[in-house]
């Protein structure tokens, strides 16, 4: 990370809030990503096709700012590729096993006084803060 560009994140931060507030309202749904990728793969009809409109603007949403004009970070990938994809897989170990992801638990749980999503989120926070100081400070990687 090069810089911290406070106005742009509270930007990013406030329409995450509002999509996960319509799709609370709206539709009567949590606006976690792993459960709402899950339940596109199964459900039928109407309950598919919100799920599916959702995370195709995941994916429409980075594509239309850059063609607006606005750059996109580029990730830097090219380090390891197994370690990608074990990183990959752990993370989804980890959103199975903790019922939800970050974006459920941490957004939606908390906003909604959830003790299981505080909990999950103090796990997520704690298990992040120990890879970063792992990877960078005794793996120097």
């Amino acid at each position: 990370m090069s810089h911290f560009t406070p106005w742009t994140a509270l930007a990013g931060g406030a329409l995450i809030g509002s999509a996960a507030l319509l799709c609370w309202l709206l539709l009567g749904r949590i606006a976690g990503i792993s459960g709402i990728l899950a339940g596109a793969a199964q459900a039928q009809g109407p309950e598919r096709n919100w799920r599916l409109a959702f995370l195709a603007g995941l994916v429409l949403a980075p594509l239309a700012f850059a063609l607006a004009g606005g750059t996109l970070p580029v990730p830097d990938a090219t380090r390891n590729p197994a370690m990608l994809v074990v990183a990959g897989l752990l993370v989804g170990f980890g959103t199975r096993m903790g019922s939800g992801c970050t974006s459920g638990h941490g957004i939606c749980g908390l906003a909604r006084l959830s003790r299981r999503s505080l909990a999950a989120t103090g796990v997520f926070m704690a298990s992040a803060v120990a890879t970063v100081f792992v990877t960078r400070h005794l793996l120097g990687l």
